[in-house]
């Protein structure tokens, strides 16, 4: 069994996956202690696969896991981990913005005791309107409502306990959540800077639009950590409030009614029938999308239900068998 895994999620990197393989066995060779490459391919439609499976032809120590079609950066990963066998995992991206020289300072980190370590582009270089504002603006909120006080939770660039990644499910866009929902269990997360490097090949495959889809991941992260184990906390509170401002609608018509024999519904009819669809509407709805994110969660958790299909896994079965394990 190896001691470390290095999981890496591609998904057209064609013009990466050889430099950061070398690199990474580079760094890996020089930390001395056994280890393995889990780099998944996430659908790709360029030759990013074929040289996967090229680099697994020839090393042992690769394990490449190709997903039937692309399922997206959250699931990728979730299968990395799912098939990594060390004791301790770390993720990065494969487009070479992530420095395999600085992964001997995560693993140095986990070795002091921490169960997660995250990687803080401190000194980001990126566009400033774009990617820099939405940024921290994503990051402060997370940091706010999820409590756990980090600088970015964004990079996928982290290094976990292998117990603490195997009990957190992941689905959805998740990923960037992992030291939050780490935090609900107990788990220690300290922080480390890492050099922000500009992509050199290859087309980014993040826009603007993954800001407004963090938005509403905040908001399931927020009630999954503070209401997963007691939602009639949530619905209850607004329930009451619903409630108590119905009922203090209808006591001051009913008022209107007995004092002034006002033709209630004649005279306050629409400005009460609007209230009322809109309080009970905007109820419905809140309550209709967090019931369905529990719903999801206990999809993915009680059923053991995995968010991907693996549709083979290729690796060499020994140094002295130089033959590819395929499973279909």
């Amino acid at each position: 069994m190896p001691k470390y895994s290095i999981v890496v999620p591609f998904h057209n990197e064609e013009e990466n996956v050889t430099a950061l393989y070398d690199r990474l066995k580079a760094v890996m060779e020089t930390v001395g202690d056994s280890f393995e490459l889990v780099l998944v391919d996430d659908g790709s439609s360029d030759r990013s696969y074929k040289l996967l499976e090229e680099i697994a032809a020839v090393d042992s120590r690769v394990l490449v896991v190709k997903l039937r079609r692309n399922f997206g950066q959250t699931s990728a990963l979730a299968a990395g981990f799912d098939h990594a066998q060390g004791d301790f995992i770390l993720a990065m991206d494969g487009d070479l913005q992530h420095d395999p020289e600085e992964i001997p300072n995560f693993l140095a980190k986990l070795e002091e005791g921490y169960d997660v370590v995250s990687g803080w582009r401190k000194e980001r270089i990126d566009n400033f309107v774009m990617r820099r504002i939405p940024s921290r603006c994503a990051n402060w909120l997370m940091a706010k409502l999820s409590g756990v006080d980090i600088h970015d939770f964004g990079t996928t660039f982290k290094a976990y306990r292998r117990e603490v990644i195997h009990n957190i499910p992941l689905y959805g866009e998740m990923h960037r959540f992992i030291p939050a929902l780490a935090s609900w269990y107990g788990a220690s997360i300290c922080e480390i800077p890492i050099k922000n490097v500009n992509r050199e090949r290859g087309k980014s495959h993040y826009g603007i639009s993954r800001t407004f889809r963090v938005f509403f991941d905040l908001l399931t992260i927020r009630f999954l950590l503070k209401y997963m184990s007691r939602p009639l906390h949530f619905f209850g509170t607004l329930g009451s409030l619903s409630i108590l401002m119905g009922g203090a609608i209808s006591v001051f018509l009913a008022a209107l009614k007995v004092v002034s024999h006002q033709h209630v519904m004649d005279e306050h009819g629409p400005l009460f029938v609007v209230a009322g669809v809109l309080i009970l509407a905007g109820i419905q709805m809140l309550a209709i999308g967090l019931l369905g994110e529990l719903q999801v969660r206990h999809y993915h958790t009680s059923q053991q239900r995995s968010p991907y299909t693996v549709d083979r896994l290729v690796r060499l079965r020994s140094p002295e068998e130089p033959s590819m394990l395929r499973e279909g």
